[in-house]
């Protein structure tokens, strides 16, 4: 396959940088399992769920890559498609800001082994439906179809963002599970965070949606 490094790179390490950075499901799952379980199991159920994440964006980018680069209406409706599940995961998140952070707040002392904890990890990874629609949606916005080879595009920009992921998310576990008896007892600050993490979401699927009639 032919590596071909899209256009719109820069953009699109901001945009995901943004969008891992918000505490959304994979950031939520990390916190809870550093709450409960401390830094190490955190970072390992990251590293899990990053292999299962890329094991999706190979298939997303070897299934989809060849659709959008034959069809131009494929690509703008991904495009909104995109857009529009950003605002709907903006939208969930503020909804369910307060049983989120209720449900992460378990200190737990039942500790699993790191081999499980990756196996874990990576189960979650690979069979969240979510997870499938997110690359689909997402990574081809920013593809050039004029530079072609959509499917190596869409593998590069996915394993950016999984790199960006492992860092940003292990990050999140590796300070919750510093805090974790702080964090564990302070429900509303938990709450905060995923109300942000929201609007920032529904911000950024807003202007996808805008960006794509350009």
């Amino acid at each position: 396959m032919t590596l071909v490094i899209p256009t719109h790179t820069w953009e699109f390490v901001v945009a995901a940088t943004l969008i891992i950075l918000v505490p959304g499901p994979s950031v939520l799952f990390t916190v809870a399992r550093a709450i409960a379980w401390g830094r190490l199991i955190a970072v390992a159920t990251v590293f899990g769920n990053a292999l299962g994440f890329y094991i999706i964006s190979i298939a997303v980018a070897l299934g989809l890559g060849p659709i959008l680069q034959r069809s131009p209406v494929a690509y703008h409706a991904v495009q909104w498609f995109g857009g529009a599940y950003l605002v709907y995961l903006g939208y969930q998140a503020i909804k369910s800001s307060t049983t989120h952070a209720q449900e992460m707040t378990s200190v737990s002392e039942d500790r699993p082994t790191i081999v499980q904890t990756i196996r874990q990890g990576f189960i979650v990874g690979i069979l969240n439906p979510k997870s499938i629609v997110f690359f689909a949606a997402i990574l081809p916005q920013f593809t050039d179809r004029a530079r072609g080879h959509l499917s190596s595009q869409l593998l590069f920009l996915g394993t950016i963002f999984i790199l960006i992921a492992f860092v940003s998310d292990s990050c999140w576990g590796i300070i919750a599970g510093t805090f974790r008896q702080w964090l564990a007892n302070d429900v509303k600050r938990l709450i905060r965070m995923r109300k942000i993490g929201g609007y920032v979401m529904a911000a950024l699927g807003l202007f996808t949606i805008l960006n794509s009639f350009r």
